[in-house]
């Protein structure tokens, strides 16, 4: 079973919640190999959606790259930023985003939605499938045999809700989930009885 928790919560809130559960920091904070799934991280070689023979160091740099706001167009110096900072470009100084361009040479503007579904979600997809899929395999068989819970700053997963960003980490879940087998999938309910038992019994 595969669940997703907000990166600020507590260690030890988080063990007494998931009792034996395999936690995995995907944030650019994590200290081992799976930061590597931040959208953050410099994995290089990623192509930008709708600009041919273009690439960008990061996912993350690709979606604040393409922002077009009341004062500033496309920036394309967010393409090849290596460093996990310096990134985000911010409507306070720039103005309202009016927009995402849809690629690097064109004039047509993007919704948000629309840009969710086709700049970032096409980028960390293809960053899954391309750069990280050992990293995507071993988490499927982490959640086979037990609990996994992924870390991540944000925890929307649904990519139609414009209140929140989106998570990344629901972007693995569905990669994962894409692998398993139905016979896999049925194990999910009584993994979540397992829990709900151990945490029961730690309590006591």
């Amino acid at each position: 079973m595969i669940l997703i928790e907000n990166k600020r919560t507590k260690e030890e809130t988080l063990k007494e919640k998931y009792p034996g559960a395999q936690i995995i920091d995907v944030t650019s904070k994590s200290k081992n190999e799976f930061v590597r799934l931040s959208p953050l991280f410099p994995i290089g070689g990623i192509p930008v959606p709708f600009s041919p023979d273009e690439e960008a160091e990061t996912v993350e740099g690709i979606w604040q790259a393409l922002k077009v706001f009341e004062n500033e167009g496309v920036d394309t110096n967010k393409l090849y930023i290596r460093k996990m900072t310096g990134i985000k470009r911010s409507g306070k100084k720039l103005g309202n985003c009016l927009g995402h361009q849809k690629g690097l040479h064109s004039e047509e503007l993007l919704g948000y939605i629309d840009a969710r579904k086709e700049i970032y979600v096409t980028s960390y997809n293809w960053m899954l499938e391309n750069r990280c899929w050992n990293l995507v395999l071993r988490i499927k068989e982490m959640c086979v045999n037990g609990v996994v819970v992924l870390l991540d700053y944000d925890t929307n997963p649904d990519i139609e809700d414009a209140r929140k960003p989106l998570s990344h980490a629901s972007l693995i879940v569905k990669a994962v989930e894409r692998l398993l087998t139905e016979e896999e999938k049925a194990i999910w309910p009584q993994q979540m009885e397992d829990l709900k038992l151990r945490v029961k019994e730690e309590a006591k």
